[in-house]
């Protein structure tokens, strides 16, 4: 773990089934935590971030809200979704973890 003044970064590895994905969590300070869940070929976000930037790269992106910690995210519905990403079956309504395989 790396601290940083009034942050903290949490990098661990998400055994799903066959799956080993990167999960990352960072502290803010007087607010929710950012939360991510990397895989081989893309990645679900915490609403923090951008899925129009997402879109506009190409990349295989889905965001989730509501989430503190990475198991929360395993278990929330996606939001949004690139259109990458709706191409692999990464779609709005799916939980994360119903889609481990897509990422």
């Amino acid at each position: 773990m790396i601290d940083l003044p009034y942050t903290s970064i949490r990098i661990k590895n998400v055994r799903v089934e066959n799956n080993v994905l990167t999960g990352i969590e960072i502290e803010l300070p007087n607010a929710p935590n950012l939360v991510l869940l990397r895989g081989d070929k893309g990645f679900v976000m915490c609403g923090y971030l951008n899925i129009d930037v997402c879109e506009k790269l190409g990349l295989v992106a889905a965001m989730v809200t509501g989430v503190k910690t990475v198991d929360d995210l395993l278990d929330a519905e996606i939001k949004a979704a690139t259109s990458k990403a709706e191409e692999l079956g990464i779609t709005p309504g799916k939980k994360v973890y119903e889609i481990i395989d897509l990422i």
